[in-house]
């Protein structure tokens, strides 16, 4: 595959082979942004395109240190950062694929909004992240991280195991240090978990901060975007980039007291005296992720925070109500983003989730090897207005008002803390993924909406464990702030990727 847009040669005639590659430049030649670009395409040719071939990137800019260096000289906010885009959102640049051949040279030539916010910000698109094909609602039987596009995304800290998904690439980008950030979407899980198992930070904001359109959808209920990245601080500095309102999406204009600047007063933010629930019945079976969580709590209770049990047995009528949805709305909104996509050059152009069964089934060799398309072909068939509408209402009851509003009042508390999920498996295109369903509480806000915050709190066996934090409905800002000030707290060992196969700690 041809990953960059023009000649490597205009970035790189060489480059050392080593896990973490290093460009020589002269002091004082280029200015930061620049040069970090530069490195950080060294960084993608040594260990995405060759090396642990992560199959992170589907395709990069070779132009993107000039951009940077551009956005720094102006005095934008960003200062030319760079950052990846998972490749379901589109910029102007790439096709966009959402890692489906059926897409695969659908070039719209636009720029979601929420790039657009991001170019204006001082942002450089860098590139598309792979991603787990389709955002991973084909078949059940899927493995994450794996798309016809971009074949099997690697997790840099273990390249046999799983980068989770959807956001796999994103995740495992940011990891391996291809970019400042990137950006993930998330409609259950696929932003948190690939930020938790490739051990960085992941944030999916309440729905309605980011703008959805010209994202390849699932949910119009569930679907947001959100940034993945090293630390708190970066993550809140790239939602504010991304955030805004959008007459095309909107549920963007009913966003109460939007915040100018999401990072503001993560630096002084503090546990000192703050109520957070503690969901012990979501660890799982695991004495290990136990070991791990115990220490991020005493880490708060250290930095002062006032730490409350809380029980809670989950309506799992709200699971099957939210698919319902999913399946509903799938069908309706990719036959609306079908259908506003230009004319594919060169080959035909899907216009509804039929369009896309029938590709699949005429394509099955390239693209259902490893799993087929139950899913869509169920949404397909999925048509009762009334029965959906029904369940619609009912899955975001239970899921916010009478679970997650609940729990904070009932126990007095401003967030809810957990485990986000348990270490990589290994991945297995045959058998597909091995999640351990009983770790983490992140459904709640997933499907009702509201923000979801998981940082590095450790790791098992050098492989990286996050902490989720919850809070109410458009409580973003002081989401972040809690993280940022348990990120500050924290007195864990992170992991530091290997490039290479899991390996046991010697005895």
């Amino acid at each position: 595959m041809n990953r960059s847009l023009t000649s490597l040669a205009l970035i790189l005639a060489a480059a050392p082979a080593c896990a973490q590659p290093q460009i020589q430049i002269k002091a004082g030649s280029l200015g930061p942004a620049e040069t970090a670009a530069m490195e950080q395409i060294s960084r993608i040719k040594i260990e995405d395109d060759s090396g642990a071939q992560l199959n992170a990137v589907i395709v990069y800019n070779p132009d993107a240190p000039a951009a940077a260096r551009e956005a720094e000289q102006a005095g934008l906010p960003l200062g030319g950062r760079t950052v990846l885009v998972k490749d379901n959102i589109e910029t102007r640049e790439f096709p966009t694929t959402a890692g489906s051949l059926a897409l695969k040279d659908n070039m719209t030539r636009r720029d979601a909004p929420m790039i657009a916010n991001l170019r204006g910000a001082g942002g450089v698109v860098l590139g598309k992240t792979n991603l787990s094909e389709w955002a991973n609602i084909r078949d059940n039987d899927s493995t994450s991280g794996w798309s016809a596009v971009g074949g099997l995304t690697r997790n840099p800290h273990a390249t046999d195991r799983n980068s989770c998904g959807s956001s796999s690439g994103s995740g495992a980008a940011v990891a391996a240090g291809f970019a400042w950030a990137a950006i993930g979407t998330e409609t259950n899980g696929s932003i948190t978990c690939p930020a938790s198992i490739n051990g960085v930070v992941g944030f999916k904001p309440s729905v309605g901060v980011i703008s959805r359109t010209h994202v390849v959808p699932i949910s119009s209920t569930q679907d947001t975007a959100g940034p993945m990245t090293r630390t708190v601080t970066d993550a809140a500095m790239l939602l504010a980039a991304l955030a805004g309102e959008d007459e095309a999406d909107a549920v963007t204009l009913t966003v109460p007291n939007r915040p100018q600047n999401y990072a503001a007063g993560l630096a002084e933010a503090s546990l000192e005296g703050v109520r957070i629930g503690v969901m012990r019945n979501q660890i799982g079976n695991r004495d290990d992720l136990r070991e791990v969580f115990e220490e991020a709590l005493a880490d708060m209770e250290r930095a002062g925070a006032v730490l409350v049990d809380v029980e809670h047995e989950i309506n799992t009528q709200m699971f099957g109500d939210s698919f319902t949805v999913l399946l509903f709305e799938l069908r309706e909104e990719m036959g609306k983003y079908l259908s506003s996509i230009p004319e594919i050059e060169g080959g035909e152009t899907p216009r509804s989730l039929a369009d896309l069964i029938a590709f699949n089934e005429a394509n099955a060799e390239a693209q259902m090897r490893w799993f087929g398309q139950g899913i869509f072909q169920t949404a397909e068939m999925t048509t009762d207005r009334e029965a959906y509408e029904k369940a619609r209402e009912n899955a975001v009851h239970i899921a916010g008002k009478e679970t997650l509003d609940m729990l904070l009042a009932k126990h007095e508390v401003s967030f809810l803390v957990a485990p986000t999920r348990g270490p990589a498996w290994v991945s297995d295109l045959v058998n597909g993924d091995s999640f351990n369903g009983s770790i983490g509480f992140g459904s709640p806000a997933a499907i009702a909406g509201y923000p979801h915050l998981t940082v590095p709190m450790g790791h098992i066996e050098s492989l990286p464990v996050g902490v989720s934090f919850f809070g109410a409905k458009w409580a973003d800002h002081d989401v972040l702030k809690v993280g940022a000030a348990y990120e500050k707290a924290r007195t864990a060992e992170l992991p530091t990727p290997s490039f290479e196969r899991w390996k046991p700690a010697q005895q």
